[in-house]
């Protein structure tokens, strides 16, 4: 089986959502989750992993970890040998994430409150993988230069999904999104 589904099938959106939205689990578009963040549409998640092209053993970086359901893919993803941090800005999904990762039994993976004013993780750079589930205006530099050499970050800039690699800050445009803006 292809490793993103098969991180799909590992990894139901449903245990990431709220108890009131459950229910619309198979409903691809985006969810509200809490603090005016959403649940981001299957297919858009489907196509940022693709492009991320994450392999095991690899360090990720999920900014905008929301509900903890694209950490939680990118863990299986990575497997055990690998780890992944996700970063949230909003205290009360920093602790449903944590919570509904938890339940994945992925210790190889956390997610803890992002620093007000500082983009991504700095400290634990460099990541081979990037992900971010929020929309800039422009192309944060702070976030290109945590990639790792060979590292891949895919983020959605002003609209347009973008796919950077390192070294030189290649960008590819892969298609037209919206998000919630990145903060």
């Amino acid at each position: 089986m292809d490793p993103v589904d098969a991180a799909f099938d590992a990894t139901p959106r449903r245990d990431f959502l709220p108890r009131g939205v459950r229910h619309r689990a198979a409903y691809d578009g985006p969810l509200s989750i809490a603090a005016g963040q959403t649940s981001s549409q299957p297919r858009t998640v489907d196509d940022m992993l693709r492009l991320l092209d994450v392999r095991p053993g690899q360090r990720v970086l999920d900014v905008g970890s929301g509900s903890g359901w694209t950490t939680a893919l990118l863990a299986h993803l990575v497997g055990p040998t690998g780890s992944v941090l996700g970063v949230e800005l909003e205290p009360e999904l920093v602790a449903f994430g944590a919570a509904n990762l938890a339940a994945t039994d992925r210790p190889w993976a956390s997610i803890r409150r992002a620093m007000p004013g500082v983009l991504g993780d700095p400290g634990g750079a460099p990541y081979d993988r990037i992900l971010v589930s929020a929309e800039p205006a422009d192309l944060p530099q702070e976030l290109v230069e945590q990639l790792a050499d060979d590292g891949v970050l895919v983020i959605p800039v002003a609209g347009t999904m973008l796919r950077v690699t390192n070294p030189g800050a290649v960008v590819g445009e892969h298609g037209r999104y919206r998000f919630v803006p990145l903060r």
